[in-house]
């Protein structure tokens, strides 16, 4: 699971649009919407602070949360949030909410480990990463925090695909016509070629003694 769970306060709101969100934000709150599991969409209010700090405080779209609103507890996952493009602050917040069956599609962060024992890696190789985030489809209550490529033994030229990297119980990459590439580990214009090296070593050894004639 992702980051702990956690619970904020809400008011529900009885008018929408425009001018309606505009009034929220005047008195210091955060309109937002909960949607979803089969119910009519829920208008609410949030107080600005808590949800601030909560969304820039990573893992918001992958982390389960419990809304109150107005003494009614409601849980639901982040799915969607606007920024004010100058200063930042949230100016609106889609929620889904979450029932026993619940499936969602999310983005999850790739975290590698064991660069030191890539031998490509350590000849100077760069690992290039082609996707820093993989789609998956999930049980709501089993968001996996983040996924791990291991790349002990990888060398230079070598692809790392979906299929080489264990995945918790549930969770399918969106994507499933391909076993797509998350990262390669590529050769680097600094490094020189095994070939070039070779060649370089065997001119500086001392050329053997010709045989004698006879």
């Amino acid at each position: 699971m992702s980051h702990d769970s956690y619970e904020l306060k809400a008011e529900a709101r009885e008018q929408v649009g425009k001018g309606s969100a505009r009034a929220v934000r005047r008195n210091g709150k955060v309109p937002a919407v909960i949607y979803g599991d089969k119910q009519p969409p829920l208008a609410i209010a949030l107080n600005y602070k808590e949800l601030f700090y909560k969304i820039h405080g990573g893992g918001f779209l992958t982390t389960i949360a419990t809304i109150d609103v107005d003494g009614k507890k409601i849980q639901v996952l982040p799915k969607d949030f606007q920024l004010d493009p100058v200063k930042d602050f949230p100016v609106h917040v889609d929620f889904l909410r979450i029932g026993k069956d619940t499936e969602v599609n999310v983005d999850v962060p790739v975290h590698f480990i064991n660069e030191d024992k890539s031998p490509g890696i350590k000849r100077g190789g760069v690992l290039n990463i082609v996707r820093h985030e993989v789609e998956f489809h999930c049980p709501a209550n089993a968001i996996p925090e983040f996924i791990t490529v291991d790349l002990t033994g990888t060398d230079i030229g070598d692809s790392i695909h979906i299929s080489a990297v264990k995945l918790p119980t549930g969770v399918k990459p969106v994507i499933s016509d391909r076993d797509f590439t998350i990262a390669t580990v590529a050769g680097s214009s600094a490094m020189k070629p095994e070939a070039e090296a070779t060649t370089e070593v065997a001119a500086a050894e001392p050329a053997a003694p010709a045989a004698e004639e006879k």
